[in-house]
This record gives C-alpha cells, sequence and structure tokens, in this order.
C-alpha cells in the first residue's frame, strides 16, 4: 500500500513539474514573439 501511495505522490508531482516547465515554454515564446527585431522595408 506505501508504494502504491509514493507511486501517486511522485506521478502527481511529475504532472505538476511538467505543466509549470510547458507554461514556462509557453511564455518564452510569446515575449520572443513580441520582441521579435522589427525588419525594415
Amino acid at each position: 500500500m506505501k508504494k502504491i501511495l509514493v507511486l501517486a505522490l511522485l506521478v502527481g508531482a511529475a504532472v505538476v513539474v511538467k505543466r509549470k516547465l510547458d507554461e514556462g515554454k509557453k511564455e518564452q515564446a510569446l515575449w520572443a514573439e513580441a520582441t521579435d527585431p522589427v525588419e525594415r522595408a
């Protein structure tokens, strides 16, 4: 029973970390797009 509980906690923590990383990547992509250099015609 303890092994299942520990496994569930590890999976939950992994999901939280994955979401935070994805959120950070989205934020970085948004800033990269917003701060792209403007090319003059």
